[in-house]
This record gives structure tokens, C-alpha cells and sequence, in this order.
């Protein structure tokens, strides 16, 4: 279920880009390229056809994007299992502090 929710969320996610790109900005967009539809349904109806489609494809992806966190593949466990159970890192072992290297002794000047 959760691998049918993912590919419909992501074939859904596609297909709103692609609508949202054929929509009709203030330059013009992608939908002034689009003259058959156009001269068929008509300027207007085409314009609601595609508001619509993204409407229903950005409803239908929240609904998916929902529905695949409800059948996430994690077993989810009581937390209070989750702290009991979980074993103390190995603690480090100590080591000597770092000790610095001697500079070496000033050259005293020859007389």
C-alpha cells in the first residue's frame, strides 16, 4: 500500500508541474502555445479546465502525501521500550593529555 501511495504521489506531483507550466501567466505562459485547445473549447473554458485540474491534482497530493505517512513501512514502538531498551554507548577509553613539544632553548649570541 505504502509503495502504491509513493508512486501516485509522485506521478501526481509530475502532472501538476506540468499543469501548472500550461497555465496562462501575465507573460502569456505556456497555454498561449496551446491555440488548438483554444479554438476548440474556447478561451475561457480552457483557462477554468486548467484551474480546475490544478485544483484537484494539489488536493489529490496532500491527500496522498497524508495517506503514505498512515502506511509508512516503520514499526513504531512504545517509546518508553525504546529508551529501556537502548544500550549505553561503550565509554571512551581515557587517554593522556596531549603534552607539548619543548621549543628549543634561545641561541645565546656569540661574544
Amino acid at each position: 500500500m505504502y509503495t502504491l501511495f509513493v508512486i501516485l504521489a509522485v506521478v501526481t506531483a509530475i502532472l501538476l508541474a506540468l499543469v501548472v507550466l500550461v497555465q496562462e501567466s501575465k507573460g502569456g505562459g505556456l497555454a498561449s502555445n496551446v491555440s488548438g485547445a483554444n479554438s476548440v473549447l474556447g478561451v475561457r473554458k480552457t483557462t477554468d479546465f486548467i484551474e480546475k485540474a490544478t485544483w484537484t491534482l494539489a488536493g489529490a497530493l496532500v491527500l496522498f502525501s497524508v495517506a503514505t505517512s498512515f502506511f509508512d513501512n516503520q514499526e513504531v514502538v512504545d517509546p518508553s521500550e525504546v529508551v529501556t531498551n537502548m544500550s549505553a554507548p561503550a565509554p571512551l577509553a581515557p587517554t593522556a593529555p596531549a603534552t607539548p613539544a619543548k621549543a628549543p632553548a634561545p641561541a645565546t649570541p656569540a661574544k
